[in-house]
């Protein structure tokens, strides 16, 4: 576009107005101008496109102003003055295309980084998507790894779910065995409570036979007492019958015209003898069958007692034996409670953290499945930025082409440009 332009301006200059348009042949005197092109213009392969036809306009003028000096002198003044103003407007023509062809070889420069920056960029992303090329192709040893750890962490929460289920069946086992005991632990009790009413009801018998005895014993030293008052009354008697009958014997001697008393008081005395014995016999026969009975009673009383302490003693045993079973299963059935509670505790625990570890790697395997769509999408990105990047190239690539076919004589300065550019910039030598 700076070439067009450059011509634009030249064909439209007060140059061409006095000195009419250059001929071809004034391509003769450009033996210097290409030079100065040459370097003035080797950063940019396309920029110098102008340059040969101003050349040869200046030198069409430098070689036409010698011919018009002879002719006359005022006219050659005019030329002069017209010349300096062309020269004048040739030198700002000339100072603006440096400036124009510093400003597009600069940007030339920036591109030419630019197209290395990302070929390097391309080189680093082509080298990433090798790598997750490989990646991909490779198996996950990561999520084998995750899916080992929750099948582990599973099969661990299906063995301690089968041992807390073998726990609840022995707790269960436990309270029914608990429930056994405190069953036979009631009827002991109730056993106990009957038996102690029964000994209660023994020691009132024992009370009653022993009360028995006492007034048995009491009836018996009164009638003792009464057996010895009677026997004391009875030699008072028979003293006092002897005492008579010896009156009455001497009585009878001394008067012996008076009844036969004798066999009379013999036959009372043998009576009373006789009615003493039999009462006496009679009191000790009652005594004796008394005492027996009393004797009997209070020995079966005595062994009652004796068994009822026996059964007392036994039972209270036999409730010791059981209230320390008791004790020993209570004890026994807490500390399984306590047992049972810590382990369900450090199960749920357990349970609680495996489940907070299988989120953790599930979140995980959902950041990691998340950064991998991630990084596909910015690989998608960035094979879409280098397709572009290749299109962009290319398309430049084919217009610097068709530029070296329109002009195949800038051909040999864009190379020679590129390989001084490539001398001061070693980057623009891979374009």
């Amino acid at each position: 576009m700076c070439a067009v332009g450059s011509l634009d301006i030249y064909s439209s200059s007060s140059y061409r107005k006095i000195f009419g348009d250059a001929p071809r042949s004034g391509r003769v005197g450009m033996g210097s101008s290409p030079s100065r092109m040459h370097s003035a213009g080797y950063r940019s392969n396309h920029r110098t496109y102008g340059s040969p036809s101003v050349m040869s306009s200046t030198a069409y003028r430098r070689t036409a102003a010698p011919g018009r000096v002879f002719s006359s002198m005022p006219e050659s003044v005019m030329d002069l003055t017209q010349s300096t103003a062309v020269t004048n407007e040739l030198k700002i023509i000339r100072t603006n295309e440096k400036e124009q062809l510093q400003g597009l070889n600069d940007r030339f420069v920036s591109f030419i980084e630019k197209v290395h920056n990302l070929e390097q960029q391309n080189k680093v992303l082509e080298a990433e998507v090798t790598l997750l090329r490989q990646r991909n192709s490779e198996p996950s040893r990561l999520h084998e790894l995750y899916e080992q750890e929750i099948r582990e962490l599973r099969a661990r929460v299906e063995e301690l779910t089968h041992e807390k289920s073998q726990m609840h069946l022995d707790c269960v086992q436990m309270n029914d065995t608990l429930e056994r005991v405190r069953e036979k632990l009631e009827e002991e009790t109730r056993m106990r409570e009957e038996a102690e009413n029964a000994l209660k009801g023994y020691r009132k018998d024992v009370d009653d036979a022993t009360l028995a005895r006492l007034e048995l014993e009491k009836k018996v030293e009164s009638l003792l007492d009464e057996i010895a008052f009677l026997r004391k009354v009875h030699e008072e008697e028979l003293q006092e019958l002897q005492t008579s009958l010896q009156a009455t014997q001497v009585s009878v001697e001394m008067d012996m015209t008076k009844p036969d008393l004798a066999a009379a008081l013999k036959d009372i005395r043998s009576q009373y003898e006789n009615l003493s014995a039999r009462n006496q016999t009679q009191a000790e026969e009652w005594y004796r069958s008394k005492f027996a009975t009393v004797t009997e009673a209070a020995a079966r009383n005595q062994d009652a007692i004796k068994q009822s302490k026996e059964e007392l003693s036994e039972y209270r045993r036999q409730v010791q034996a059981r209230t320390l079973e008791i004790e020993a299963l209570r004890g026994h059935n807490e500390a399984l409670e306590r047992q049972i509670a810590e382990m369900e505790e450090r199960h749920n625990n357990e349970i609680g953290e495996m489940q907070d570890t299988i989120q953790q790697l599930e979140a995980a395997l959902r950041s990691t499945k998340g950064e991998m769509s991630h990084h596909l999408r910015e690989y998608q990105d960035l094979l879409n930025v280098k397709m572009a990047l290749d299109i962009e190239i290319a398309a430049y690539r084919s217009s610097t082409l068709k530029i070296m076919q329109h002009h195949p004589g800038y051909q040999n300065k864009i190379t020679s440009g590129l390989l001084y550019m490539s001398c001061i910039d070693p980057r623009v030598e891979g374009f």
